[in-house]
């Protein structure tokens, strides 16, 4: 039997592991943590060098991971952006927002964004965080 008071790793079915981290962690409250969320796939591919294409598959992911810890989209409360090109950011803002829409539709948690010189991964464009709240029972 698992102790529901401790916390529990979240790792959406057929997702390659992650190293050295945990992609979601669900306290004994029911606050879910999501770690930066890149633009690869669950094999840890790039989907593309697009920065709209690796936005969305972070909000892609971080959906993902949500649903495995048994919440939704209208759990998210706060969002966490880093990108590495804010020129680009600001000149695609149409294309922000219509790709976060096909992902979250119109729930929007709370946000910030800061701009960084380079994520850890060379190819990431863009990593996107999140807290989420599911209830338990």
């Amino acid at each position: 039997m698992t102790d529901k008071r401790k916390p529990r790793d979240v790792q959406p079915e057929g997702w390659a592991p992650a190293l050295g981290y945990a992609n979601g962690m669900l306290m004994a409250d029911g606050t879910l943590h999501i770690a930066g969320q890149i633009g690869w796939d669950a094999q840890k591919k790039f989907v593309s060098k697009d920065f709209i294409a690796q936005m969305e598959q972070a909000l892609k992911n971080i959906v993902a991971i949500v649903e495995a810890a048994g919440g939704t989209v209208e759990d998210i409360g706060r969002l966490t952006w880093y990108v590495t090109d804010k020129a680009e950011y600001l000149a695609r803002q149409r294309e922000v927002g219509e790709a976060y829409r096909r992902v979250l539709g119109r729930h929007f948690p709370a946000m910030s964004m800061l701009v960084i010189q380079a994520l850890v991964e060379d190819d990431a464009l863009v990593e996107i965080e999140a807290t989420a709240y599911i209830a338990q029972d």
